[in-house]
């Protein structure tokens, strides 16, 4: 049963860091609120398409990772 669920953490923590990496760059539009340019960085734009998706990944990836880990952590004790 451990060896199975630390074969799905390490294979979720593995499809997280490549959904990661897939996003685009934000940090570029953190310039902007010194030029008073913060629609973008308040979230005002929506994100469509292939960006919502992975958005919406990162997050159910990351709430699969918090509970696996903490499946793991109450099995072994």
């Amino acid at each position: 049963m451990e060896d199975i669920l630390m074969k799905v953490l390490i294979g979720i923590s593995i499809a997280l860091i490549v959904i990661v990496l897939f996003q685009s760059n934000k940090a570029s539009d953190s310039s902007q609120i010194i030029t008073g340019g913060n629609a973008v960085l308040l979230g005002k734009t929506k994100e469509r398409g292939a960006e919502k998706f992975i958005t919406r990944l990162t997050y159910v990836l990351g709430f699969a990772f918090i509970i696996v880990a903490f499946v793991i952590s109450v099995v072994l004790k």
